[in-house]
């Protein structure tokens, strides 16, 4: 118990101290404001929406922002920042699930590369390969055929694609952390390869991974965007930026507004989320932060005496 309470404090205090190196900087600052705000707005939308969402005023249609509307409404008459509200749960939906699918099939990939059987491991090579070839929107009309437009399709899509390319991005340090001699060491010691891979090998990829799953939250918001307007993504009478975007679309020289509310949204969460994970990367990547590479130095030398 005592072990694992100070694993759990050694976690959170790098944590804390990648956090903190991230909000000393100001594009990371930027990243972190925007997606707390993000989140916040999630939590409250959960709970509470300016309107309700099933309130539509046929009267009041395309309405220019009043104290009643601040942003306006839409083609239905509903009220833009309810809906807005609502869609950032939406978005936040997809970005975790479909982070989540990426990583495990991330993982799954990067030790069948890594497998003692060398065929198991060129077909698994072979297999990323191939299945990067194919574009995300290919993948989601294959699997709306039998699911119909959804939020599983988006995330499954999305999911597979940005999963497949965290493999292909994060093998070479798998390979690498693998080969390493703490590895070998484990080997000897009587570690079978999955207790070796899981205990050594995972934690020198999961930086790597990080800042990648970072950057495919981020398109997973601009995929939903357009899979939506391809009529493929979110299904009719869901809250999303992608289908209040599309929505509008048509309408953009009339009421540029309510074209401007998603898609500003939509850009400045994106910008923020690649902001964090190029932040992220400098904070824990030793081959661009000075302070990492003199703490391995510093260890390397005391190893050594």
């Amino acid at each position: 118990m005592k072990g694992f309470r100070s694993r759990l404090r050694r976690a959170l205090s790098k944590i804390g101290g990648t956090f903190g190196y991230i909000w000393h900087r100001g594009e990371g600052r930027f990243a972190l404001i925007v997606l707390g705000i993000w989140l916040l707005v999630c939590i409250v939308a959960a709970f509470w929406t300016p309107e309700s969402l099933d309130t539509s005023d046929g009267y009041n249609t395309w309405a220019s922002p009043s104290p009643a509307h601040p942003l306006g409404t839409d083609g239905t008459g509903r009220d833009m920042l309810s809906w807005l509200m609502a869609g950032s749960g939406t978005e936040l939906q997809i970005v975790v699930a479909t982070c989540m699918l990426a990583a495990l099939i991330g993982i799954v990939f990067i030790s069948f590369t890594l497998a003692r059987s060398a065929l198991a491991s060129e077909i698994a090579v072979v297999v990323t390969d191939t299945l990067l070839s194919i574009p995300i929107v290919l993948i989601a009309l294959i699997l709306a055929v039998p699911l119909g437009a959804s939020l599983t399709v988006i995330i499954i899509a999305c999911g597979v694609s940005y999963g497949l390319n965290l493999a292909r991005i994060a093998k070479p340090q798998a390979v690498l952390a693998a080969n390493s001699r703490y590895v070998e060491a484990a080997r000897a010691a009587g570690s079978s390869r999955g207790r070796a891979f899981f205990r050594h090998v995972l934690p020198n990829v999961i930086p790597v991974m990080s800042v990648q799953l970072s950057i495919c939250a981020g398109t997973a918001i601009l995929a939903e965007a357009g899979l939506t307007y391809l009529g493929i993504g979110v299904p009719a009478g869901t809250a999303s930026w992608g289908a209040s975007l599309s929505a509008s679309a048509s309408f953009i020289s009339i009421f540029p507004l309510t074209v401007v509310w998603p898609g500003a949204l939509i850009t400045i969460v994106v910008v923020a989320l690649n902001l964090f994970g190029d932040s992220l990367r400098r904070a824990v990547d030793p081959v661009v932060n000075s302070q990492l590479r003199a703490a391995a130095e510093e260890v390397e030398r005391g190893s050594g005496k």
